[in-house]
C-alpha cells in the first residue's frame, strides 16, 4: 500500500510538472544560456512548490487552502509582474561566458524564482487535490506516514520531469553560437513577459 501510495504521488508530480509552461521555457533557456545545473536547480525551486502544495492537498488543510484562494488575486498580481520582470531581465541578458562572474546568476537566485513563480498559482491545491482523489492517494484519512510517502513521490516525480528536460536542453549548451543564444534568450524573454501580461490582464477581467 505505501509503495503504491508512493508511486501515486510520483506520476501525480510528474504530471503536475509537466504542464507548467513559463517555468518549463524558463528552464530550457536557463540551461541553454547558463549550463544544465542553473536548469535543473530551477526545476527543483518549481518541484519544491508543488511538493508543498501536494502536502496541503494531501493532509486536507483547508484553512490554508482556503487563506491561499482568498488571497490569490495579490499571488497571482505578484507572480505576473514577476514574470514580466523575469522576461524583460532575460530579454536584456547576455548568454553565460559574456558575463563576468559577478554578474552571472547564482543557483539560490534560479531556485528561488521558480519556486515563488509556481507558488503563486494556488489553483495548483485544485489540481493535486482532483489527481489526487481520482488515483486515491491517502483517500483512507490523514495517514502522516502515507502522506509523507506521497508527498515524496511528488517530489521526486516533478524533479524527475526537470531533469529529463534540462538533461535534453543541456545537450545543446556549448554548442549554439552566440548569436543564437542571444536570440534566444530575447524570444524567451519576450513570451515569458507575454506571459506575465496575460495573467495581469485576466486579473482585470
Amino acid at each position: 500500500m505505501d509503495a503504491s501510495v508512493f508511486f501515486k504521488g510520483l506520476v501525480v508530480g510528474f504530471l503536475i510538472a509537466t504542464s507548467v509552461g513559463p517555468i518549463g521555457l524558463l528552464c530550457i533557456q536557463r540551461t541553454l544560456s547558463e549550463g544544465k545545473m542553473h536548469g535543473l536547480v530551477s526545476g527543483l525551486g518549481a518541484a519544491t512548490a508543488d511538493a508543498i502544495y501536494g502536502l496541503i492537498a494531501a493532509l486536507g488543510l483547508t484553512f490554508v487552502s482556503n487563506f491561499l484562494f482568498k488571497e490569490q488575486f495579490w499571488l497571482r498580481l505578484f507572480g505576473g509582474i514577476f514574470l514580466c520582470y523575469l522576461g524583460v531581465r532575460i530579454f536584456l541578458s547576455k548568454p553565460t561566458g559574456q558575463v563576468s562572474s559577478d554578474d552571472s546568476p547564482s543557483y539560490i537566485s534560479n531556485y528561488g524564482s521558480t519556486f515563488l513563480l509556481a507558488f503563486t498559482n494556488p489553483i495548483t491545491i485544485l489540481v493535486f487535490a482532483a489527481l489526487f482523489a481520482g488515483l486515491g492517494v491517502v483517500s483512507s484519512g490523514p495517514h502522516y506516514f502515507s502522506v509523507g510517502l506521497s508527498v515524496a513521490g511528488v517530489f521526486i516525480g516533478s524533479a524527475l520531469w526537470w531533469f529529463m528536460l534540462c538533461g535534453s536542453a543541456g545537450i545543446f549548451h556549448g554548442k549554439i553560437s552566440y548569436g543564437i543564444l542571444t536570440g534566444l534568450n530575447k524570444i524567451s524573454g519576450i513570451i515569458i513577459t507575454v506571459f506575465g501580461l496575460v495573467i495581469l490582464l485576466l486579473l482585470m477581467l
